[in-house]
């Protein structure tokens, strides 16, 4: 006897009206669908067809990150970031070739390699902040945004200085800053709005910023294969040295797809994760006071291996990361062969969303879920259908230990240096940027010494 297909409920609003709410109130858009239809809610495409599946509840999503991945095609629910990291992506790839991918990636993340970057990581840090005017107003977001992304050139490029670096570093810059306003992220949304008309288009701008940006790296990865003999620790070279189990190293192509992945999904995001911690430090008193408490009781303050095991660091890290995740879903999971979640019987071409903000908000997980409050995960371990900042299953994110990590030494170095402080305290909500959510850029603040 067949199944019989069944799907949550869900709301019965023009697309176009859907798209709009989604676009300009993000989270309100999740929270009232989840308020009127529970867990779990379905967004129908045009005539009743193409069903995006929202599913919030910690069972229903370990169903989905234990099933076999070869239930789901991935690639294909996320292709809206082709245009940016490439067919070789590992977050586009699925099967044998996301899995070749990962392993060869994984060692460039593997504990005592990314440790080695902690030095770096923290003299960063202090050469940004130190750069900052006493007393003098200044764009956080901007301030941090200069770190991740000095921290990205050094440790994946393998680039201390020169003029690539600084022509890497300003058409970085101008991509993500266009990729983020409001126009381009309509764009993803619209696709009418996805037409080169050179530069006198936005979509046309960012096609040249990203050409611009490829003839940089393509050149950066022929010069590195010429090299010899070099002692290099970059990921960049690690990459290019690791094998599959066939003895094959990654293609240009591959290399360049990954690096623009690794430079999108591990600055942009980090740095709006940073930013975030910022606010909450300088807007509770009583987080700033015993985060600033625990930092003092380091014996070494120059160990970036001692700062990482800092347990209320952690945890506001990880409450950043939970009232206010960077992305608000998991991948895209578009479903292949008949899967049943949480007794919805689904069948292939239906693509399922893993929602992060919403599992991160449930009251039955975390009282309060709108109350910034560190001290949860000092109390408690929560699983990873729980707490999933950055997705789950075999899609992880692969740079998670890397980000926690930088996270951790970027804010205690800045803070053991200097008391960042609000100029505007008051309450602030997340918005969208591209395809991701970030505070309102024009956020300022001021630094004193300590």
């Amino acid at each position: 006897m067949t199944a019989i297909n069944s799907f949550p409920d869900g709301p019965n609003m023009p697309m176009f009206l859907r798209r709009i709410k989604l676009l300009v109130q993000p989270l309100q858009y999740v929270e009232d669908f989840a308020k009127t239809y529970g867990d779990a809610f379905t967004i129908w495409g045009a005539r009743q067809e193409n069903a995006l599946v929202y599913f919030s509840h910690p069972q229903a999503l370990e169903q989905i990150f234990t099933a076999d991945p070869s239930h789901f095609e991935v690639g294909r629910g996320n292709r809206i970031l082709r245009f940016l990291v490439g067919d070789y992506s590992l977050i586009l790839l699925d099967g044998e070739r996301h899995q070749r991918q990962r392993q060869l990636l994984a060692p460039s993340f593997h504990g005592e390699r990314m440790r080695a970057y902690g030095e770096t990581i923290c003299g960063i840090a202090q050469q940004v902040s130190h750069e900052w005017q006493i007393g003098k107003p200044f764009n956080i977001r901007v301030s941090i945004q200069e770190v991740t992304l000095r921290v990205i050139l050094r440790v994946v490029f393998g680039l201390d200085e020169g003029q690539r670096l600084e022509q890497l570093r300003q058409l970085i810059t101008s991509l993500l800053e266009l990729i983020g306003s409001p126009l381009m992220s309509a764009s993803f949304f619209f696709s009418f709005l996805q037409t080169d008309f050179g530069t006198w288009s936005l979509w046309g701008r960012m096609l040249k910023l990203r050409q611009q940006i490829d003839e940089l790296i393509y050149a950066l990865i022929r010069e590195r294969r010429a090299e010899s003999g070099q002692n290099r620790q970059d990921i960049l070279t690690l990459m290019m040295s690791a094998p599959d189990d066939s003895g094959q190293t990654m293609s240009d192509e591959e290399l360049r797809d990954e690096l623009m992945t690794l430079l999108t999904a591990g600055h942009e995001t980090t740095a709006s994760a940073l930013t975030w911690a910022f606010y909450w430090v300088a807007y509770l008193p009583e987080v700033r006071e015993q985060l600033l408490g625990e930092l003092e009781t380091l014996n070494d303050r120059q160990n970036p291996n001692a700062i990482a095991k800092l347990p209320y660091l952690t945890a506001v890290c990880q409450e950043t990361l939970r009232i206010y995740p960077i992305i608000m879903s998991a991948f895209f999971r578009v479903v292949k062969s008949p899967i049943e979640i949480m007794g919805y019987k689904l069948p292939p071409g239906t693509v399922i969303a893993p929602n992060i903000y919403l599992a991160h908000h449930r009251e039955e997980v975390y009282p309060q879920p709108q109350q910034f409050q560190p001290e949860r995960f000092l109390e408690r371990q929560f699983s990873p259908y729980e707490f999933l900042p950055f997705g789950g299953g075999n899609r992880r994110c692969i740079g998670m230990a890397f980000a926690m990590y930088e996270m951790k030494l970027v804010l205690a170095t800045i803070l053991s240096s200097f008391e960042v402080s609000l100029v505007h305290k008051r309450s602030v909500r997340p918005v969208r940027r591209g395809l991701t959510l970030a505070a309102p850029s024009g956020m300022r603040m001021v630094a004193t010494p300590r």
